[in-house]
């Protein structure tokens, strides 16, 4: 269980490293936009699973044993 939190934790960093690309010669505005948007649904849909998760544990038996 902990992995699992571990790993949706290091996808919303990876989120964050997404949304906050900067532009350069490689990377164009509409790219940097692209990632900006990604980035976003990345950190949601992650940071909605952890929620989860921790509802999930707080309301199941699992920090009674």
């Amino acid at each position: 269980m902990d992995r699992l939190v571990y790993l949706y934790l290091a996808s919303i960093l990876a989120g964050f490293a997404m949304a906050f690309v900067p532009t350069s010669s490689l990377v164009t505005e509409p790219i940097a936009n692209f990632f900006d948007i990604i980035g976003g649904v990345v950190i949601l849909v992650f940071a909605v699973a952890l929620v989860h998760l921790g509802l999930r544990a707080l309301f199941t038996k699992h920090f009674n044993s």
